[in-house]
């Protein structure tokens, strides 16, 4: 799925003038695994491909798993069978180096522990890493709630992503 989610990024900056977009405008949210994957996308190395270091010029992502040691060792792993490389390859904290988009990490004071926890300590770790980051706690919101307000410009997270595009509400 990250290498889909690489693959798609690629496509949209290659073709996007096709359909009037810029493509030194892309932007990338992602919200629970899709926060997860965003935060993979993050880290990618686009240079290798051809492409800007820079292509994302924001990236929301809204309460994922940025590393993945806590999920393994959970109930999860039941089901989901992780080896040392996939744990180390598709944690975006562990490659920060690597990230050269500004985040915005999202997340509600009512999501379990471990969602509020791995936003916070990946902002802390790329605050420490002197990248442009920041945290928005959202008082009162669910893990559902969260990802719902990204559909909505005055939602939390959708509010997040039309500030970072510098985009109004304004009709």
């Amino acid at each position: 799925m990250v290498d889909q989610c690489r693959r798609a990024v690629a496509w949209v900056y290659r073709n996007t003038v096709s359909f009037g977009g810029d493509p030194n405008a892309l932007y990338l949210s992602g919200h629970s695994s899709g926060g997860h994957l965003a935060g993979c996308v993050v880290i990618t190395e686009w240079e290798k491909q051809g492409l800007p270091r820079d292509i994302l010029k924001g990236a929301v992502l809204g309460s994922g798993m940025f590393d993945l040691k806590a999920p393994r060792l959970s109930a999860r792993s039941r089901y989901v069978k992780f080896t040392d490389a996939m744990e180390e390859t598709l944690s975006a904290q562990r490659h920060l180096d690597r990230i050269h988009t500004p985040l915005v990490l999202v997340h509600g004071t009512l999501e379990t522990p471990d969602f509020q926890r791995q936003s916070g300590d990946f902002h802390a770790a790329m605050r420490a890493a002197g990248k442009p980051v920041t945290l928005i706690v959202a008082k009162g919101h669910n893990h559902f709630e969260i990802g719902e307000s990204l559909g909505n410009p005055y939602g939390v997270m959708g509010r997040a992503a039309f500030e970072m595009m510098k985009l109004t509400t304004a009709v």
